[in-house]
């Protein structure tokens, strides 16, 4: 099985904590540029003239913090 390259590539999935009338992405995935890993947030948008897009917003991933006892 051979390996794949993700450099310069990402996906997209659906949110799966997306609830109705909140402001979370619709979709939400992963995004490498060269080697450098970053998260990926995509909204459903209507523009003005009623074609529908999705807006996107790129972000370097932050570290999980682990939650004190």
């Amino acid at each position: 099985m051979s390996d794949y390259d993700n450099t310069n590539s990402g996906v997209l999935f659906v949110n799966q904590y997306k609830e109705d009338g909140d402001s979370r992405p619709d979709f939400v995935g992963k995004l490498d540029v060269e080697g450098k890993e970053y998260r990926l947030a995509g909204w459903k948008n209507t523009s003005k003239a009623g074609k529908r897009y999705i807006s996107v917003k790129v972000q370097e991933p932050q570290e999980k913090q682990e939650v004190p006892f």
